[in-house]
C-alpha cells in the first residue's frame, strides 16, 4: 500500500486550502480525496448577482501566505482578468467566481484526487489505513477530515422535502427547481439567513408577480449579519482560542446567542430586497408577505397544495398557510463522521453530547498515536468562526505546522485589538 505523510478526506474550500499551502512544503507527501467528480461550491445557490460575505482576501491562502501561487489574485491574473477586477472595485467577489476559482486551484493541484470516495478509516498499527471505493487502500501518518456540511431540514418539513412529487426543496437545490418556482402560483420561503434572502431577492426580481410570495423566519427579525469592525474580531484566531478555553457548558450556552455572526443577512441584500419591494409598490401593494418570529410546526399536502402549520413565537398564536411550493432555506449541519470513523471504535474520544473532542490545534483526541484533524467540524469547540472562509487559511496553516512539527508558516501571536476575557496576572 502507498503511504503518505498526510491524507485529506473531502475537498471543499478548507481541505483545498490545506492542499494549496501544503504544495509549497518540500518533502511533504500529501494526498486529498473526494467522491465528487470535480470541485463544486454550493452549485444550487450560485444565483446571479449573489456575492461572498467575506472579502476576496479570504481565499485559500492569502491571509497566511500572500505570495502563494494559489491566491485569488493569481487566479485573476491567470484568467486575464486582473485589470477588470481592479476597475470593478469589488471587495466581495460573486459566488460563481469563487466557485470557478476553486476549480481552477483544484485542477492545478496534483494532490487532489476527485472521484475517490473514502469509505472508512482505521488504525493499522503505525499509520491510518483509508479504504477507498473501487481502489487500493492507502496509509497515512496524519488524516484531516474536511467532509463539509449537509443541508439541514427541520423535522416538520422533512417528509415534504423528501417527497419527489411535491415542490418542496432545500435551498441547496434552488437553481435546479428555479423555473418551477417562478411558474408556481405561490411560494413560501422558510429561513432568515443569507440563503433565504438570496432566494427571496431572486424571486422578487424574476417573478412576473410577487403575489403569493411569502417569507417566514423563526428569528425575531430579518436581521443583518454582524459586520462592525470590532464585532468581526470574533472571527479572529484570538477569539477562537478564547472560545476554546471556555468550559464546555459555557460554550454550549454562548453559541446560540451568536446567531447574527453566521446566520444574519448582509446589508446589501437586505437593502436590495427593500428596493425591489419599494419599486413594486409604486403601482400598489407588492403582494409579498414577510413575517419574522414564525416557526413551522407541521406540513402536509391537501388538494394539490401544501399546508403549513405555523406558530408565532411572541403572539403564541397558530395558523395554517396554504402554498404551492416551499423552499427550506434552513441552513446546513456538519456532515456526520460516525460511519467514516467507525473503524477507530472507542479510540475516538467524545464529549458528553457525543461530539468529537477537538484540541486547540484542531486535533481530535484519540487513544491511538496517530493524528486526526478536522476542518469545519468543530464549531462546538472553536466557536462561530469554524465554517467561515476567512479563517480557513489560518486553520490549514495551524494543522500543517502540527503535521510538520515546525512552523512552516509563521503565524502572528496577536490578531485582534480586542482582549477576550481577563488576562492572567
Amino acid at each position: 500500500m502507498r503511504r503518505h505523510h498526510l491524507a485529506g478526506v473531502g475537498i471543499g474550500p478548507f481541505n483545498l486550502s490545506l492542499a494549496a499551502l501544503a504544495a509549497g512544503v518540500d518533502g511533504l507527501d500529501a494526498v486529498f480525496f473526494d467522491a465528487r467528480p470535480e470541485f463544486r461550491w454550493h452549485p444550487g445557490l450560485l444565483v446571479e448577482g449573489a456575492t461572498l460575505q467575506v472579502p476576496f482576501l479570504a481565499d485559500l491562502v492569502t491571509l497566511v501566505d500572500p505570495t502563494n501561487p494559489f491566491s485569488f489574485l493569481n487566479y485573476l491574473r491567470d484568467r486575464g482578468r486582473l485589470l477588470p477586477f481592479y476597475f470593478a472595485e469589488r471587495f466581495h467577489p460573486p459566488r460563481v467566481e469563487y466557485d470557478d476559482y476553486g476549480r481552477w486551484a483544484a485542477a492545478r493541484l496534483p494532490s487532489c484526487r476527485f472521484g475517490h470516495e473514502v469509505t472508512g478509516i482505521r488504525w493499522a498499527g503505525d499509520a491510518f489505513e483509508l479504504t477507498i471505493a473501487g481502489a487500493e487502500p492507502v496509509l497515512a501518518d496524519h488524516v484531516v477530515l474536511g467532509v463539509g456540511s449537509v443541508p439541514s431540514v427541520p423535522e416538520p418539513l422533512r417528509d415534504l422535502v423528501a417527497d419527489p412529487g411535491v415542490l418542496a426543496l432545500h435551498s441547496a437545490d434552488y437553481l435546479t427547481h428555479r423555473e418551477e418556482l417562478l411558474a408556481a402560483g405561490s411560494v413560501t420561503v422558510v429561513g432568515s439567513g443569507q440563503s433565504g434572502a438570496e432566494v427571496v431577492l431572486d424571486l422578487l426580481r424574476s417573478r412576473s408577480t410577487v403575489d403569493g410570495l411569502r417569507w417566514l423566519a423563526r428569528t425575531p427579525a430579518f436581521a443583518p449579519m454582524e459586520y462592525s469592525k470590532l464585532g468581526l474580531e470574533q472571527f479572529t484566531p484570538d477569539y477562537t482560542a478564547y472560545f476554546h478555553r471556555l468550559p464546555e457548558a459555557v460554550r454550549d450556552r454562548l453559541l446560540p446567542t451568536q446567531w447574527q455572526l453566521y446566520k444574519g443577512i448582509d446589508t446589501e441584500t437586505i437593502a436590495a430586497i427593500h428596493d425591489e419591494l419599494y419599486r413594486r409598490s409604486i403601482t400598489g401593494p407588492p403582494g409579498a408577505v414577510l413575517t419574522p418570529g414564525v416557526e413551522v410546526v407541521s406540513a402536509s399536502t391537501a388538494d394539490e397544495a401544501i399546508e403549513l402549520g405555523v406558530r408565532h413565537v411572541q403572539q403564541g398564536r397558530g395558523a395554517t398557510l396554504r402554498t404551492d411550493a416551499v423552499v427550506a432555506a434552513t441552513g446546513y449541519a456538519e456532515a456526520p463522521t460516525g460511519p467514516l470513523l467507525a473503524g477507530l471504535g472507542d479510540a475516538v474520544r467524545r464529549d458528553r453530547r457525543g461530539r468529537l473532542e477537538v484540541g486547540a490545534d484542531y486535533r481530535v483526541a484519540l487513544d491511538v498515536p496517530g493524528s486526526l484533524f478536522v476542518q469545519n467540524a468543530e464549531r462546538h469547540t472553536h466557536g462561530p468562526g469554524a465554517p467561515d472562509l476567512g479563517l480557513g487559511a489560518w486553520r490549514a496553516a495551524v494543522i500543517l505546522n502540527a503535521v510538520c512539527g515546525k512552523s512552516v508558516h509563521e503565524l502572528p501571536d496577536r490578531t485582534a485589538f480586542t482582549t477576550f476575557g481577563l488576562e492572567d496576572k
